[in-house]
């Protein structure tokens, strides 16, 4: 488990999972999380029971069906069942203590934020479509006080390769995003048409643009790291590790 290195208040929870252990097999070995990936629904739900007691979490994580969308779902309950359907959103906040926001991922970003007092949480699932089209933002408004970020295990700026249309989704909004992409040498062309990205870069751009400058990173790779994490765009067919945020109920 990766536990999140930043200042955030001590009633603030924020871990990712890694799938170093766990109960599904080749080719979601360890920890896979997700159902939606074609892994046994009975491996997976064990999965989610057995990290849900060894993190210590108050209630059973909040899902979501993840559609690379900008869709925020503010979360009121706690959920009190492992059974539960997931929520068609791609971000999740809430200022309910116990309540667990998840996102899952396999190269996108998870970004989890919370406000210095500690009452206000939120994760995000962050591909550059939902980046791009603002759902860091979008999160990031429902917040009130001083903010601060922590940005997840994701695919890294060495591996994340993309193509203008992806640079030009970024540019077009904000112009300094130019400097998160670098050129892949091409020599029959004068003019480059792939790049590497650097997703957690841009995705500290989008913050900092809305007040958010206090950031932290875990600087993993999924990409790089097959012991250690799953990485749809190294693999194809893969499991999903997710990052959890909740507040710990004062009893």
């Amino acid at each position: 488990m990766i536990h999140a290195h930043w200042p955030a208040p001590s009633q603030v929870k924020a871990i990712s999972t890694t799938r170093e252990g766990g109960f599904s097999h080749f080719p979601y070995e360890g920890w896979n999380l997700g159902l939606h990936v074609g892994d046994d629904a009975t491996a997976v739900n064990t999965n989610r029971r057995e990290i849900a007691a060894r993190l210590g979490m108050p209630n059973p994580p909040t899902w979501l069906e993840q559609t690379h969308s900008t869709d925020v779902v503010k979360l009121i309950e706690p959920n009190r069942t492992f059974s539960a359907s997931a929520i068609a959103a791609d971000a999740s906040w809430t200022a309910t203590p116990g309540v667990v926001c998840a996102v899952m991922t396999a190269d996108c970003l998870p970004i989890v934020l919370t406000n210095t007092q500690g009452n206000q949480v939120a994760a995000v699932h962050a591909g550059w479509r939902g980046l791009a089209d603002g759902i860091v933002e979008k999160t990031a408004a429902l917040m009130t006080g001083d903010i601060m970020a922590w940005i997840g295990p994701a695919i890294g700026p060495k591996a994340f390769e993309v193509g203008e249309d992806v640079r030009d989704a970024f540019c077009d909004v904000q112009p300094q995003a130019e400097q998160a992409f670098f050129a892949i040498a091409e020599p029959l062309l004068k003019t480059p048409k792939k790049y590497l990205a650097d997703l957690p870069q841009l995705a500290a751009m989008r913050l900092r643009q809305v007040g958010v400058n206090q950031i932290y990173f875990s600087d993993c790779c999924t990409f790089a790291d097959p012991e250690r994490f799953y990485s749809y765009r190294r693999d194809g067919v893969t499991g999903r590790q997710a990052t959890f945020i909740w507040i710990e109920p004062q009893f």
